[in-house]
């Protein structure tokens, strides 16, 4: 297969990190990678290898993980149609007490990001797709769009207390997923008697 063109000519046939810059507190990134759904989980395990290093955002990098998963999905499959000329163009900056920012565009038709529909919305609950923005706003601390819908702006926060020791029963976890109304996931459980959803 042929490589796509990045806008300074070069020619891209997989996931390619473009610049890098590193100090001991701070690792700024800038890739591109194909739009090619098989692209997007090698693009992610390489990028959440160096955001663990950095230490960033020390016991959120699950959280930041799965943004980013919906994210680039989102711009392969509905910005650039899985369109193998495209490509989608991701910046990322961790600081160390600051936390992680990502940036991923894509080169489609942009989107009205108020014109998506509610996935917790009755009606949406059983469909197969539409929740990849939702998953994204629970994992990250801010998500935002800009350039008419093709471009995403993530940010997740440093851990507040990543060493906090933990009984056997907590959850790791400690973000926006934490505080939402399971209600409408446990819709086919009962109720144990201690008040836990039974499968």
């Amino acid at each position: 297969m042929a490589g796509t063109q990045t806008a300074n000519g070069r020619s891209v046939s997989g996931p390619q990190i473009a610049g890098r810059r590193s100090s001991r507190s701070l690792l700024e990134i800038e890739a591109w990678m194909p739009s090619e759904s098989k692209a997007v989980s090698p693009f992610v395990n390489r990028l959440m290898r160096l955001i663990e290093g950095s230490r960033c955002v020390t016991g959120s990098e699950p959280a930041v993980e799965l943004a980013l998963q919906e994210a680039l999905t989102n711009a392969v499959v509905h910005g650039n149609g899985m369109d193998a000329h495209k490509l989608v163009q991701i910046r990322c900056r961790c600081e160390l007490g600051k936390g992680v920012s990502l940036t991923v565009t894509d080169q489609g038709q942009g989107f009205d990001p108020k014109a998506v529909p509610n996935p917790l919305a009755v009606e949406r609950l059983e469909a197969e797709h539409g929740r990849g923005i939702h998953l994204m706003k629970l994992g990250m601390d801010e998500v935002s769009f800009g350039r008419g819908g093709t471009e995403v702006h993530m940010r997740k926060g440093p851990a507040r207390n990543p060493k906090k020791e933990r009984s056997n029963n907590e959850v790791a976890y400690h973000g926006p997923l934490n505080n939402m109304d399971c209600g409408g996931l446990f819709a086919d459980s009962q109720t144990h008697p201690g008040g836990r959803p039974e499968r």
